[in-house]
């Protein structure tokens, strides 16, 4: 039996930072081959487009997004914990939260997204193969069941979702390509006529909606759970280079890969208002058995290490909880979601609006992040950013009350601004009439926080890291509160 992980978002002792570049890339690979993934390509030809414009759409998303998201892992690199916990050095080691909190919506919404979609074409598997009523009973059952399956991997950590993830890498991509030959018969390239037309009424606009909504969001997904898995490298060992490399590497693949065959059995089982359905009904007799594997299998893989990630980011909200007593919290809330996702909305409405006020309110906090890295050149005081967790006061990443309040206003107006550029079914931005009905959310959400946190900090020393630089020690500022 594994044992139990029992580091919370402590700092990882430089011994126990044992994985590789190679394990990066098979858990960001292995865990998002899965349909909670795959999904994400059913977007773009459900608003309307055709193959080509859905393939440019989702590829251009997602390079875009690595661009920005694959540098973060050299946070936690540094570091040696999670990503929330390291922007302490920015936002202070109270006004940190706010990346846990980001985090953990994140998590949250994929987690319940995967169980959702996982577990509706397992019960349509099951209902073809030995006459499973698809009714409510029917999905509580099977929710439950991933549901319980996700939380024991994510509650016995790291080492085990690693495992995990090596193993789906090989068996999702078998099966995957399985999927390729099974659906190939009914491929198309056209648009699907189901679909109406474009969903923003033009090519241009309903294009930039698909490249935000499923190729941008997959890495702005990562923006805090890189650090989860970085932290566990050690840069003794393993050069920054290396490890960002792999970490380009494992988002492209990990994303492309299953986005592009959600894309191709769209098209091909003519899923224009609903993907898990048409899926399974498309699947010809000998593919049930693989499909109803990588339905199971898959969830579980992703939705663990999402799970893990959000009860990281409650233990990092709430110091006394474990690590494991969190992930439990947190696995009832993510239960809760999928139910309501089931019942009370549409995939295509619920998976846009998600995706995209979390990618408005996301982006200023990473590219803040990321400017905080550049300006003080990757050196941090890894004993001060727990100052927090040990429910102590003072280090050099103190700054005021634990706040630093111009990095955290930046924040607050980038991501209003986000939000008022936003483009959902059910809400409209005003600022939508500037950028000509456009949704640049992303774009000027991140503009606007990293322009702000620029100036308003501007003249300080770079992020208050030259102390730990010098050798002062956090340990010796702190106080116990």
């Amino acid at each position: 039996m594994p044992s139990l992980e029992q580091h919370g978002v402590d700092t990882i002792p430089d011994e126990e930072r044992t994985s590789g570049p190679r394990d990066l890339v098979s858990i960001l690979l292995g865990s998002n081959l899965c349909l909670g993934v795959i999904v994400f390509g059913w977007l773009p030809p459900s608003f309307g487009l055709g193959w080509w414009a859905s393939v440019s759409a989702i590829v251009a998303g997602t390079l875009v997004g690595t661009a920005l998201t694959a540098p973060l892992a050299l946070v936690s690199l540094r570091t040696a914990t999670n990503l929330s916990t390291s922007s302490g050095a920015q936002f202070g080691v109270r006004g940190r939260l706010v990346g846990s909190v980001v985090g953990l919506l994140l998590a949250l919404g994929y987690s319940a997204l995967t169980v959702w979609i996982g577990g509706d074409v397992m019960v349509g598997v099951l209902n073809r193969l030995v006459g499973v009523p698809a009714d409510d009973l029917s999905y509580g059952v099977v929710y439950a069941l991933l549901a319980a399956a996700t939380v024991a991997g994510a509650v016995y950590g790291y080492r085990v979702l690693l495992a995990m993830s090596r193993v789906l890498a090989i068996g999702m991509t078998a099966l995957l390509v399985l999927g390729v030959i099974a659906y190939a018969p009914g491929f198309t390239t056209a648009a699907l006529p189901e679909a109406g037309g474009y969903l923003l009424g033009g090519f241009w606009p309903t294009w930039l909606l698909a490249a935000v909504a499923a190729g941008l969001s997959g890495p702005i997904a990562f923006i805090t759970l890189l650090g989860d898995y970085t932290r566990y490298i050690s840069p003794r060992r393993h050069s920054a280079r290396r490890v960002l490399r792999a970490t380009w590497l494992g988002l492209i693949l990990g994303l492309l890969v299953p986005q592009l065959f959600g894309t191709f059995t769209a098209y091909a089982a003519r899923a224009a208002l609903d993907y898990a359905g048409p899926l399974v009904d498309a699947a010809p007799t000998w593919y049930l058995l693989p499909l109803l594997l990588a339905a199971s299998a898959g969830s579980v893989g992703n939705a663990g290490l999402m799970l893990y990630s959000m009860g990281l980011d409650l233990d990092a909200i709430l110091p006394r909880a474990s690590r494991a007593r969190a992930t439990y919290a947190v696995a009832v809330v993510a239960t809760a979601c999928v139910f309501a996702g089931h019942y009370a909305s549409s995939a295509q409405d619920a998976m846009t609006s998600f995706v995209l006020l979390l990618t408005a309110i996301g982006t200023p906090w990473a590219v803040i992040t990321l400017i905080g890295f550049a300006r003080c050149r990757g050196v941090y005081d890894a004993d001060a950013l727990q100052v927090f967790n040990r429910r102590a006061r003072g280090g050099i990443y103190w700054y005021r009350s634990g706040w630093n309040v111009p990095a955290t206003l930046a924040w607050a107006l980038g991501a209003v601004v986000g939000l008022l550029a936003v483009s959902l079914p059910s809400y409209e931005g005003p600022l939508l009439a500037l950028t000509g009905g456009v949704d640049c959310s992303f774009l000027l959400s991140g503009l606007v926080g990293g322009a702000a946190y620029w100036l308003l900090t501007r003249g300080d020393t770079p992020e208050r890291a030259g102390a730990a630089a010098d050798g002062e020690s956090a340990a010796a500022l702190t106080t116990t509160a």
